[in-house]
């Protein structure tokens, strides 16, 4: 994306949303994105992998 494509968006944005909810939203995104982690990489961690034996196929 070129630069004037991104000032579009910005600027739909702001239009849609008002300049004082943006800090919210992104706040609100950005714990989203930490839990999301977060919990990802617990799932990862409990993960466990067993190897499959001949016998389970």
């Amino acid at each position: 994306m070129g630069p004037i494509e991104l000032i579009l968006i910005v600027l739909v944005v702001v239009l849609l949303f008002g300049a004082k909810k943006i800090p919210e939203i992104a706040k609100g995104l950005g714990q989203g994105i930490k839990e999301f982690k977060s919990t990802s990489k617990d799932t990862t961690d409990t993960t466990v992998i067993t190897p499959r034996r001949d016998s389970d196929v």
